[in-house]
């Protein structure tokens, strides 16, 4: 069992920058992959990114590549997402989420377990 606890969102404006953490209970954090998705007002859910267990692989949506960047402290059982030049379009509620699957992954029904999420808000 992994339980996930997302912090770091907040209110920011158009262009500014936010760190979000997720924090996962557990010994076994080193062995599952990580993501990040997102979800705006009326809209379906997202991916956002993904890191391998390593964190050798990582993937990202098109619409946060080269702003965004996931990393992890398996030490820490932390993962981030740096959010870099953020956008009014980048406001969502942002869920963090742990795949016990080999490899990384972008489809959210590969994951197994989530957090409560954190709301970002970025101002125009």
């Amino acid at each position: 069992q992994v339980q996930l606890v997302e912090s770091g969102g907040g209110l920011v404006q158009a262009g500014g920058s936010l760190r979000l953490s997720c924090a996962a209970s557990g010994r076994t954090f080193s062995r599952y992959a990580m993501g990040w998705f997102r979800q705006a007002p009326g809209k379906e859910r997202e991916f956002v990114a993904t890191i391998s267990w390593s964190g050798g692989n990582r993937y990202y949506a098109d619409s946060v590549k080269g702003r965004f960047t996931i990393s992890r402290d398996n030490a820490k059982n932390t993962v981030y997402l740096q959010m870099n030049s953020l956008k009014p379009e980048d406001t969502a509620v942002y869920y963090c989420a742990a795949s016990g699957a080999a490899g990384i992954h972008y489809d959210e029904y590969d994951y197994d377990y989530w957090g409560q999420g954190t709301q970002v808000t970025v101002s125009s």
